[in-house]
């Protein structure tokens, strides 16, 4: 008879302790791979979420910049057109204009009209809004008073950049501006005709009181300011408005318009050109802020849930570390027990087996090859009870992921492959002592005994 034929009628003889060795190899493969299982289902999952939360993030963050940006272009518009109120920045005048005489008695130097032509006309990219005016501390003979004379027209553009929202609408033909104070005292409103130097004018708007000489102030067309002045074809100078630039503006300013106008100077005005930057680089900062936080809070929100998912895998693994090699030790002292006590039990068995010239080798064999068939038939249950509780509990099927996905990587398939081969080691093992034992009882000695 030969081994596997005494293994398989062994195993028929005593089906309860090969169905509770069985049992017991099919609890430790299953602990051990439904442990794996569950650490990989717990990986994935955590790479769909933090992927789906990247993905929202990256979303939220190209909405926020898209909001930012056009909040910032809104919020930047309504701080222009507000700054605009301070009007023009930058002026323009001849070089022999002293600015003493300037700021005493008004402007006495002239320069063509056509300079203002010359620079719609170039490149200049420092500057925007040119506006030619004549500007004269003049009498008012009807009114016996002085008032500043302020000749303009539409503004003329630069012509490689398009036209723009003027600043100040044109002073037509015929009518006049006035300041608040000169309204003030003359009792002038929207639509009076009022006579200036023999001139009838028509009162198209009033201006709100400012605490400057604009109080003092009047406008009209710039055509017919020359005329009354005697300034045919010349202006006093050109206002201008400086663009959004970072570093030494007024430096940039002067070289560019020198450049192209020699003979002039350049003045900024400084309290409002420094206003206007400050209000630019504040919308900018603004809109800059906003998205640093939406950014900000959109890394901390990624940051907590990486960190929860790698404690709830770090907790996982603890339990499975603990868990597997109890289950693992369980299993094989069961082994061990119940074929130490299958040899007990068999003791008779054996000893007739051997007298009849079954050697101790074939003993052997005979435990083994009983000690392999339950730990193939263990490893393979184990393996399919282990994965189906390992990818039950991980919770794939929630979220909408194929078990598939458990193969990303090869872990998990290598425990799986390996687990029979353990399974066979870990019955052998356990199975080798007793079987030992049992092979080699003297023959005589177990027949006498009987």
């Amino acid at each position: 008879m030969t081994v596997w034929r005494l293994a398989i009628r062994e195993i028929r003889h005593r089906k309860l302790s090969f169905v509770m060795g069985v049992i017991s190899v099919t609890t430790a493969v299953a602990c051990l791979v439904g442990a794996q299982t569950l650490l990989r289902a717990d990986r994935v999952i955590t790479e769909h979420l933090l992927q789906a939360k990247q993905s929202e993030v990256t979303e939220a963050i190209a909405a926020k910049e898209e909001s930012v940006k056009q909040a910032g272009v809104e919020l930047e518009d309504a701080m222009r057109k507000h700054m605009k109120g301070l009007g023009f920045n930058i002026l323009i005048i001849p070089q022999e204009q002293s600015r003493s005489e300037m700021l005493l008695d008004g402007m006495t130097a002239t320069m063509p009209e056509i300079y203002v032509e010359k620079l719609g006309q170039s490149k200049i990219v420092t500057i925007n809004h040119l506006l030619p005016s004549v500007t004269r501390r003049v009498s008012w003979p009807e009114h016996d008073r002085d008032v500043i004379l302020i000749g303009t027209r539409g503004e003329v553009p630069i012509t490689h950049r398009g036209l723009k929202k003027p600043i100040l609408d044109e002073v037509a033909e015929g009518k006049m501006v006035v300041g608040h104070e000169i309204q003030k005292e003359l009792g002038l409103k929207v639509g009076d005709t009022v006579t200036f130097q023999k001139t009838e004018f028509t009162i198209s708007a009033v201006h709100p009181e400012r605490g400057s000489t604009d109080d003092v102030t009047i406008w009209i067309n710039l055509r017919q300011a020359q005329e009354l002045l005697g300034m045919q074809n010349l202006i006093n100078a050109i206002l201008a408005l400086e663009c959004d630039c970072a570093g030494d503006r007024i430096s940039a300013i002067r070289a560019e318009i020198e450049a192209i106008l020699p003979g002039t100077q350049v003045v900024e005005k400084y309290s409002q050109a420094l206003a206007r930057a400050e209000a630019r680089a504040k919308a900018k900062e603004t809109a800059e802020s906003a998205l640093a936080q939406e950014k900000e809070s959109s890394q901390a929100m990624l940051l907590r849930e990486e960190q929860t998912r790698n404690q709830l895998e770090q907790q996982h693994a603890g339990f499975a570390a603990v868990l597997v090699p109890l289950v693992l030790l369980g299993s094989a002292v069961t082994i061990f027990l119940l074929t130490l006590a299958n040899a007990r039990q068999r003791t008779e068995e054996i000893g007739i087996l051997r007298a009849v010239g079954l050697k101790a080798r074939q003993i052997i064999q005979v435990f083994l090859s009983k000690a392999a068939a339950i730990g193939l038939a263990g490893g393979l249950l184990g393996i399919g009870l282990g994965f189906w509780i390992g990818w039950a509990l991980g919770g794939l099927s929630t979220i909408g992921l194929p078990w598939q996905q458990l193969f990303a990587e090869g872990d998990l398939l290598i425990t799986i492959v390996a687990s029979p081969v353990l399974a066979l080691i870990l019955t052998g093992i356990a199975s080798w002592v007793p079987a030992l034992l049992a092979a080699q009882q003297d023959p005589a000695v177990v027949l006498q005994g009987g």
